[in-house]
């Protein structure tokens, strides 16, 4: 029997996805010999491109729909339907920082309602289990506007409904669930994350991802502000401490308003995807798995789709590939990872390698097989 090689890569972010990584890599393995059993499995750790990873890995489809933007304005947005009925969605394919133009950025007034109408869209579906994940967001709304898209009702202290935006939370001061969509109870509902900072302070949503979302340092300090306010209102409200939960702040406190009021369940998303995919069975019989990612760094270490894969490949001869290679990798070698490589083949600026991403991983994974079956017969 031909040896079998998985190729389990997580997206080489801006250059290729997971799909079109796994694909380059198990075109590598043909050039090496056509006759390698090759499988392709492309993966995600939550963030963008986990809608297609899991499609692409479970012969899933794909749907698009209109919802409205982070600012109100309608975009379209697009969910999945696995191949075993379960759905997946990404946030941020309706309130995701791509969406706006770089003049739009202002957490304060973006929201997460769109999010909610496409979840509802899933509901429309039929689906018992649903994966959201949560990464890649432009708001910071503690999730208000999702469930407000779902029939959840937000007041100030004066009993008006509150807007659109982060800015609210400074106001909240009292919410009625009553009119939540009655099918959000039938439902298994599970969140990829790639994050694990709290909602509030020093590591929280607003002080870690607000800049890069538009906040200047005052609004940073108002956002953080009503994140602790929405802690508090779920603490006094409901009797639930979500404030340091690690993931709470993950998509602008979006972990934290799942989390208190749907009985959301946070999982770290590679280990959600890896499960979703069945990778324990798929990597059954195999004799080499390849992985990786655009840049393997410390990061890598701490919960991403390369740990993963190499925590669950029993024992397996796992070889990881990256773009941009830290030092700081080698502690994977701890965990069980047998080697890591660059695909770069010279010194080449920025754009250039992002390129030709596709050629350089194909090459050297073409390269990586010809040395691990050097010598050998079968």
């Amino acid at each position: 029997m031909r040896p079998r090689i998985v190729c389990a890569p997580d997206s080489f972010k801006g250059s290729l996805t997971a799909t079109e990584a796994a694909a380059a890599m198990s075109r590598g393995i043909k050039r090496f010999d056509s006759e390698l059993e090759t499988v392709e499995l492309p993966l995600s750790d939550g963030g963008e491109g986990l809608t297609e990873a899991l499609i692409a890995s479970t012969s899933g489809y794909r749907k698009e729909v209109m919802v409205s933007g982070p600012l109100g304005k309608k975009v379209r947005a697009f969910y999945g339907i696995l191949g075993d009925g379960r759905g997946v969605m990404e946030m941020s394919s309706a309130s995701g920082l791509t969406l706006l133009e770089p003049g739009e950025l202002n957490p304060l007034e973006t929201s997460t309602f769109g999010s909610g109408e496409l979840l509802g869209r899933l509901l429309e579906e039929g689906c018992r289990e649903i994966i959201l994940g949560i990464g890649g967001s432009a708001t910071n709304d503690g999730g208000l506007g999702m469930l407000q898209a779902l029939g959840a009702k937000f007041f100030d202290n004066r009993g008006r409904e509150l807007a659109p935006g982060g800015k609210s939370l400074n106001e909240l001061a009292a919410f009625k669930l009553e009119g939540l969509d009655s099918r959000l109870d039938r439902i298994d509902l599970k969140i990829a994350c790639d994050v694990d900072n709290p909602l509030t302070g020093k590591r929280g949503a607003a002080a870690v991802y607000g800049p890069q979302k538009g906040a200047t340092p005052n609004m940073v300090r108002e956002l953080d502000r009503g994140l602790t306010r929405l802690a508090a209102i779920i603490r006094e409200k409901m009797g639930l401490e979500v404030d340091k939960v690690p993931g709470a702040g993950a998509a602008g406190g979006l972990g934290a308003g799942l989390m208190a009021f749907l009985g959301a369940e946070l999982k770290p998303g590679s280990e959600l995807v890896l499960d979703t995919v069945n990778f324990s069975e798929k990597i059954r019989d195999a004799e080499l798995i390849l992985t990786g990612e655009g840049r393997l760094d410390e990061q890598t270490a701490r919960g991403k789709v390369v740990l993963g894969v190499v925590r669950r490949s029993r024992g397996l001869p796992v070889v990881a590939l990256g773009g941009w290679v830290e030092p700081e990798i080698s502690i994977l070698k701890e965990e069980g990872l047998t080697a890591f490589f660059s695909i770069l083949d010279r010194p080449r600026d920025l754009e250039d390698a992002m390129n030709h991403t596709y050629q350089l991983l194909e090459w050297s994974t073409r390269e990586i097989v010809s040395l691990y079956f050097a010598g050998r017969k079968y």
